[in-house]
């Protein structure tokens, strides 16, 4: 478990290297809601994605025996970028990851902060065994995508600004891969005020966490849906342990409810998110979260890494 001091380091680490986001109030979602609704927008931070966070809190922590290494990293994309980016700002090698049919844009954009690719596997599960063997071929240090403290507290962050940018919301509802987000804004906004409610979005064909919390450990799962940002194979173990003490709740939406907040975060937000960042906002629309009359609902929006084709094609169905 981490806590809320972890994450205030974090924020002293990273500040003056990432983007303060803003927190947006929707005047349509909130009179749809008849509550307050806002969207924290981290489709507006480095590389594109709140991960950057969680990227540069770990590579401060590395030894100087670790930073000769090298570091490797694991991801669909949002992950692999910011890591990517976060060595090269410090100097370090990089090795990321990722799979066959991965979005290319995100591979060459990976590539393009100068970290090394490794497709050699098949699926997101296969990766994770690749993960293993070029650990142990290549001896780098391992950047978890979200089983990890440091990682964890740095995406934290994102709960502190919300915190900063007003009083502690009623609902916060976050869009879930494996569970690194979630698990630093609850240990945040619980730590401020233990009653307020923090809401895992995951789809309906990628149940992670949603299948973890269920089981009270991490499971194995096939992630089947369109949201690559929110493809992990298993929710990371600390995130489950973190999640379940908290006691984060979980909704699962449809493909077709991820496409229609989509279009909408476009139309009304201006917000040229990811799939996977339209989560939180498709749990809202499609009434799969309660929010009692005036009460205050943040929805994360988590990313805005998404190819022109895949854009157009979700726009213009």
């Amino acid at each position: 478990m981490i806590s809320i001091d972890d994450v205030e380091r974090a924020a002293k680490t990273i500040a003056g290297r990432v983007h303060r986001t803003p927190l947006r109030r929707s005047a349509t979602l909130s009179e749809r809601l008849n509550a307050d609704a806002f969207l924290k927008a981290e489709l507006f931070q480095r590389t594109g994605s709140f991960k950057v966070r969680g990227a540069i809190n770990r590579l401060h922590e590395l030894t100087d025996e670790e930073r000769a290494r090298g570091v490797i990293t694991i991801s669909a994309g949002n992950h692999a970028q910011a890591v990517a980016w976060a060595a090269r700002e410090s100097g370090l090698d990089a090795l990321v990851v990722m799979w066959q049919g991965a979005d290319e844009s995100k591979v060459v954009a990976t590539r393009g902060y100068g970290a090394a690719v490794d497709q050699e596997a098949a699926n997101p599960t296969d990766a994770f065994a690749r993960l293993d063997e070029l650990l142990a071929e290549t001896g780098r240090t391992l950047v978890h995508p979200f089983n990890d403290a440091a990682v964890i507290a740095g995406q934290g962050t994102v709960g502190l600004e919300i915190l900063e940018d007003r009083e502690v919301p009623d609902v916060v509802v976050v869009p879930v891969g494996g569970g690194g987000l979630i698990s630093g804004i609850a240990t945040v906004v619980k730590a401020r005020q233990p009653r307020a409610r923090v809401i895992a979005v995951e789809p309906e064909r990628s149940t992670a966490l949603h299948d973890a919390l269920a089981a009270g450990r991490s499971v194995p799962v096939t992630p089947r849906s369109a949201a690559d940002a929110l493809s992990a194979p298993f929710a990371g173990e600390a995130c489950v342990e973190i999640c379940t003490t908290l006691g984060v709740e979980s909704v699962l939406v449809t493909e077709d409810e991820l496409a229609e907040a989509f279009r909408w975060l476009y139309a009304r937000m201006k917000f040229a998110v990811e799939l996977g960042a339209a989560a939180s906002t498709a749990a809202l629309l499609a009434d799969k979260v309660h929010v009692e009359p005036g009460q205050t609902v943040v929805a994360v929006v988590s990313g805005g890494n998404v190819a022109a084709r895949e854009a157009a094609a979700i726009l213009a169905p």
